[in-house]
């Protein structure tokens, strides 16, 4: 390898699961003491392709090159072993185990351990990053988080870290905490370390990063020099021209309607914090936020599902409502769709009809027995109103598509018992006709009067079917549209820490 030559190189990387074509020729590279920054929207590839790089998927086509020379890795460990490693969002350490016990994990060693090596190793590595004054005999159940992601970065390097990938590293830290990891950046790009950094925080990107390249929908769309770009050119090339035809026209909003849920300080420490709105008769309330933001708490918050929150108060329907749990959610009138429909969602060895009476099964039926006859009945009803394609009420719903298995639990909550319908990630693994099928009904059903909150971390949904919007980060809501937001809004306002 030359002094010009890149660390890193992926040549058009393709990469489909099934008729999905995920990447389509994708290509970046990452030189020596150079900090990457890889954006796209959700579901650009980001993710895909670096678990490409790092072995958890195999590549259908292109090449990846280390130090010029062509690699084709078989598991994460052969990409662990030159140099390659991968931060997730989600901080993993072990919070039971000490700073050094963390620290020395991926050392590849055998026979008895010698602790007070780990100890001198791990010093070591803190003392390199600047953070010296960390006790290795500490538990790291006892650091506050920004450390966490600290010692994580120190695992790395301890195993010898050449390339680092970094999915976004800030995204639970506040901006005093994410200027630590900025420190330690500036630090591994002088000794030469290789950084792939993923964040929607463009401001961050745009202090912290030596290039920007933006994938959308699975292919190359854009490369920026930092120093030269316009936060406006990047948000362009990773949203595009967003097409209007996956939603369609619709009559406005009533000008007088009630509000039949409204937030007062809401407040569940570490998570969600001063949550403030309300939400009216007929209308769809969006909420957009990235994983780790709080949009997938708050729904939940609200329903019940994570118990009584710490402060704040709440009113549905004029009356107080405290969440405590899912079935007081239930019985208030709130319907919930989890975003994790196969182990939240469905029932998968159930038939149909059973996963779409489950919330009201009480209903089709006296006080000890129900009628299989009225539960067909109005099975049937729901599969011709919402097209779902199923051989019939009996089939199992582990042999629907997603699609039709997320109509089964949208249609498990259309009862006239809820008042409000709350909705995580609605279209997560759907393809595209049933994606416009559910938006349309989703409208129909607000316009009847249902009050419906879409909680998101897809720009594009939540911007062409909210009546109104909101943007959720870290915990707290940083900016609301009272009207039509176009996905560079909502965007723009995520991109700013809050």
């Amino acid at each position: 390898m030359t002094a010009l030559s890149p660390r890193l190189q992926m040549q058009n990387i393709k990469k489909s699961f099934g008729p999905v074509q995920v990447l389509n020729g994708v290509s970046m590279d990452v030189m020596p003491g150079e900090i990457v920054a890889l954006l796209g929207s959700n579901g650009a590839g980001k993710s895909t392709l670096m678990k490409i790089l790092t072995a958890n998927y195999s590549k259908n086509a292109g090449d990846i090159r280390v130090n010029d020379q062509l690699v084709d890795f078989q598991t994460p460990r052969d990409a662990s072993r030159v140099g390659i490693r991968f931060l997730p969002q989600e901080i993993s350490v072990f919070p039971e185990l000490t700073i050094a016990e963390n620290i020395c994990m991926s050392a590849e060693s055998t026979g008895p351990v010698n602790w007070s090596d780990m100890a001198s190793r791990a010093e070591l590595v803190l003392d390199d990053l600047g953070f010296g004054q960390l006790d290795p005999q500490t538990l790291v159940n006892d650091l506050p988080v920004a450390e966490r992601r600290i010692i994580e970065i120190a695992r790395a390097l301890e195993g010898q870290a050449d390339i680092l990938v970094m999915d976004e590293p800030t995204a639970s830290l506040s901006e005093q905490e994410s200027e630590q990891i900025f420190i330690i950046l500036r630090r591994l790009k002088e000794r030469g370390t290789s950084i792939v950094y993923i964040s929607h925080y463009l401001k961050e990107v745009f202090e912290i990063s030596d290039r920007i390249v933006v994938l959308r929908d699975g292919l190359n769309s854009g490369e920026f020099d930092p120093h030269k770009a316009e936060v406006s050119e990047v948000v362009s090339a990773m949203l595009g021209k967003v097409s209007g035809s996956m939603f369609e026209d619709r009559p406005p909003l009533p000008e007088q309607s009630d509000v039949v849920l409204s937030c007062s300080g809401l407040t569940q420490p570490g998570v969600i914090e001063n949550v403030c709105f309300e939400l009216r008769t007929g209308e769809i309330m969006g909420v957009f936020g990235l994983i780790g933001s709080g949009v997938e708490v708050l729904g939940r918050l609200i329903f019940g599902a994570e118990g009584r929150p710490e402060a704040g108060s709440l009113m549905l329907n004029g009356a107080a409502y405290t969440p405590i749990s899912p079935l007081k959610g239930k019985q208030a009138g709130i319907g919930f769709v989890t975003a994790e429909r196969k182990t939240d969602g469905i029932m998968a060895d159930m038939s149909v009809r059973e996963n779409l009476v489950a919330a009201f099964q009480a209903d089709f039926g006296g006080k000890m027995l129900t009628s299989p006859a009225r539960e067909n009945e109005h099975t049937t009803d729901w599969i011709d109103r919402l097209g779902i394609k199923t051989a019939g009420p009996e089939q199992a719903i582990r042999f629907l598509s997603g699609g039709n298995q997320q109509k089964v639990c949208v249609a498990r909550w259309l009862n006239p018992k809820v008042k409000v319908l709350i909705l995580e990630e609605p279209t997560r693994g759907v393809d595209v006709g049933a994606r416009k099928d559910i938006y349309r009904q989703l409208v129909a059903f607000a316009r009847e009067g249902l009050a419906i909150l879409v909680l998101s971390s897809d720009v594009e949904e939540i911007a062409g079917l909210s009546d109104r919007s909101m943007v959720i980060d870290r915990g707290r809501i940083i900016e609301t549209f009272e009207a039509g937001a176009a996905p560079s809004d909502l965007m723009s306002a995520s991109a700013q820490p809050s």
